[in-house]
């Protein structure tokens, strides 16, 4: 909290009951979480006014913060503590969009939830899928990338833009352990699968679920159904790719149809392949440059779970990097070590190698 001195400010924020609820949240959280983005500000409220008092700055950057808000709940938007976070993390930087921009547009409402993307990172994303025909995907846990996408794989089909939604991914363990597993093949394949089922099941109606199923207009498999079919007006969703080998990445992209888009998306520091390479990483090599194919990368700055998951995400990603750096000093230190043994051994033998020792008389 800010101590008062003889420089400080007091601001009022005025907003109607609906909306003062709303911004406060249940027990005041999202208040609280104002004030954490602004230790500096001592927040009240009383009725339906929300005042604001401390240095002229902090007090101005405070209410940026509370009149954003208020705007967005007055245009409908149900506010959340990940909102609070992404509205003060976007307004620190006075050259970006306002989060009333990114946050503003749904695109899906679904048994009253409103899926939306939260940050500008997830903005882009979305843009790039409206705007490019394959669109790759890439960041770590929490930033929303494959949610997104089956978000607007649901969208597209509504639109009637496309005639079927196809969702898919790598089953890493489809040789010996999952022939140890009881039941039919779709049984052992049906964990992989899952969390699919479960974020199609929130977006639409469940008892509408197996029936899209059973007529094929939406499919759920493992990546292994997809070789040698051609898929035409669809959107298709490949997850965990950073589990799928080069092969199993040129094969999937080599599916692609009239009048169909497709959404790639993977954590590169995720790979859990045992042996080779990832697919996923050497797209990102062969394909950058490549028109209507986009790349977005998504940071630790678009996690929208829980605030400690973006901490975790910086804290492996800094232990990687000295990881990285460390293993690199040693490739260094060895190349050198071998090139002077190189060195040596070939260097001719002098007049000096050639004398013979003399022994003791």
């Amino acid at each position: 909290m800010a101590d008062p001195g003889s420089d400080d400010i007091t601001e009022t924020v005025t907003a109607d009951g609906v909306a003062m609820v709303q911004l406060l949240g249940p027990q005041d959280r999202l208040l609280r979480m104002v004030e954490g983005a602004h230790p500096d500000v001592d927040v009240h409220v009383r009725g339906n006014e929300i005042t604001l008092r401390g240095s002229a700055e902090a007090v101005r950057a405070a209410r940026v913060l509370v009149d954003e808000l208020l705007h967005m709940t007055k245009a409908g938007h149900a506010l959340g503590e990940a909102d609070v976070q992404s509205s003060a993390r976007m307004l620190r930087d006075e050259t970006g969009p306002r989060p009333s921009e990114v946050m503003g547009e749904a695109i899906l409402s679904s048994r009253g939830k409103t899926i939306r993307p939260k940050t500008v990172g997830q903005k882009e994303y979305v843009d790039a899928i409206d705007e490019n025909t394959i669109v790759f995907g890439i960041g770590p846990a929490g930033t929303g990338k494959t949610y997104l996408a089956m978000a607007k794989a649901v969208q597209a089909l509504q639109r009637r833009e496309v005639e079927r939604i196809i969702l898919t991914r790598p089953a890493v363990e489809a040789g010996e352990r999952l022939g140890f597993l009881p039941g039919t093949l779709t049984d052992k394949i049906d964990p992989y699968l899952r969390p699919l089922y479960d974020a199609l099941n929130e977006m639409m109606d469940p008892e509408l679920v197996p029936k899209l199923m059973a007529t094929g207009t939406i499919e759920v498999a493992p990546l292994a159904y997809m070789r040698g079919r051609t898929l035409n007006n669809s959107f298709v969703v490949l997850d965990e790719a950073q589990n799928t080998t080069p092969e199993q990445m040129k094969m999937f992209l080599t599916r692609l149809g009239f009048g169909t888009k497709m959404v790639v998306t993977g954590d590169i520091t995720q790979v859990d392949l045992p042996q080779g390479a990832s697919g996923l990483r050497l797209v990102t090599r062969v394909l950058e440059r490549i028109d209507d194919i986009h790349f977005s990368r998504l940071s630790s700055d678009d996690v929208v779970r829980h605030s400690l998951v973006g901490r975790i995400v910086d804290a492996y990603s800094e232990y990687d990097e000295r990881r990285m750096a460390a293993r690199h000093e040693r490739d260094e230190a060895a190349e050198f070590a071998n090139r002077a043994e190189r060195r040596t051994a070939a260097r001719p033998a002098g007049p000096r190698d050639r004398m013979p020792k003399r022994g003791r008389s």
